[in-house]
């Protein structure tokens, strides 16, 4: 059986879409959908039902994909690995959100780049970087959503802690974190906040899970960036929620103050995905486990 078959097979098992998997293989839709009819008569049996939008595999195509998907995911890795020692300098394609990338992935990755990683860094929304990846114009994507599907492949990455932060004075005119906790959010509600976005996720996220509760207050400060949310927080525009890491030398130093200290604080999940059967790749496997095992220490 024709070993180019197969792999269109796989990556229309894992698209769900003749148009996609054709961009992934760089070839017409007309030509991947060939070679699914010409391996469909050789085994006598369709693969997947044609669908208004996309495809979905018969229980033959399941069957089909559970068996031939490792193998050839394994022919990939041998073949690439040969391709990596003679061409050392591989580019990724990396995309995240802009603070974690910044400050956590890139600097992370540095000791591959001095090995010869040529690295592409990318912004966007979680839907945005999840599309741009199932499209092929990523290689990694560092997100906070678990995707769905076949073809996308997530590895939880680490934990962010959430913490509610604010310039001194105003934490000393609320009376510090035992008053907050004590009266709890309608103690905050007429305080202005400083946000990524008009619908408040973070700060929503913060009081549903701590004061099962929703913000009354609008954002005062709307900026989409939380490196600017920290800035802004730390001149007293409002009080905020950040993730530690991003402002944990801003509460060492004192330019802002946490609020309140959660017996369980509020946690988001990062995940590292690409696209399946891509990790056979040299070079991306290897910054996927750097990345990994740096997350460790995070």
């Amino acid at each position: 059986m024709d070993l180019a078959l197969l792999r269109t097979f796989v990556t229309v098992h894992r698209a769900g879409s003749f148009t996609r998997a054709a961009a992934l293989l760089g070839l017409s839709q007309p030509a991947v959908t060939g070679q699914i009819r010409t391996l469909e008569r050789q085994l006598g049996r369709p693969l997947f039902l044609r669908q208004a939008r996309g495809v979905s595999p018969t229980t033959s195509g399941d069957e089909l994909a559970h068996k031939v998907a490792p193998h050839l995911d394994a022919l990939l890795k041998i073949t690439e690995a040969g391709i990596d020692e003679q061409s050392p300098a591989r580019t990724l394609h990396l995309a995240g959100p802009p603070e974690f990338t910044a400050l956590r992935a890139l600097p992370a990755l540095t000791p591959l780049v001095d090995q010869g990683l040529a690295v592409r860094a990318a912004h966007g929304t979680t839907e945005e970087l999840l599309t741009g990846l199932a499209a092929g114009h990523h290689d990694l994507v560092i997100t906070t959503a678990r995707p769905r599907g076949r073809l996308l492949s997530p590895t939880p990455l680490c934990d962010e802690e959430h913490v509610l932060v604010a310039a001194p004075r105003w934490a000393a005119r609320l009376g510090g974190p035992a008053v907050v906790h004590a009266k709890g959010a309608p103690l905050l509600e007429h305080l202005p906040v400083v946000e990524v976005h008009e619908c408040l996720p973070l700060v929503a996220r913060y009081w549903s899970s701590v004061f099962d509760a929703e913000p009354t207050a609008p954002g005062a400060v709307i900026a989409p960036d939380l490196r600017s949310v920290l800035a802004c927080v730390a001149a007293g525009a409002g009080i905020g929620v950040l993730p530690r890491y991003l402002c944990a030398e801003a509460l060492d130093r004192g330019e802002v103050v946490a609020l309140l200290n959660p017996p369980v604080p509020p946690l988001r999940t990062y995940y590292l995905v690409v696209r399946a059967g891509t990790l056979g790749h040299p070079h991306l496997a290897r910054a996927h486990e750097w990345l990994l095992r740096a997350a460790d220490g995070w």
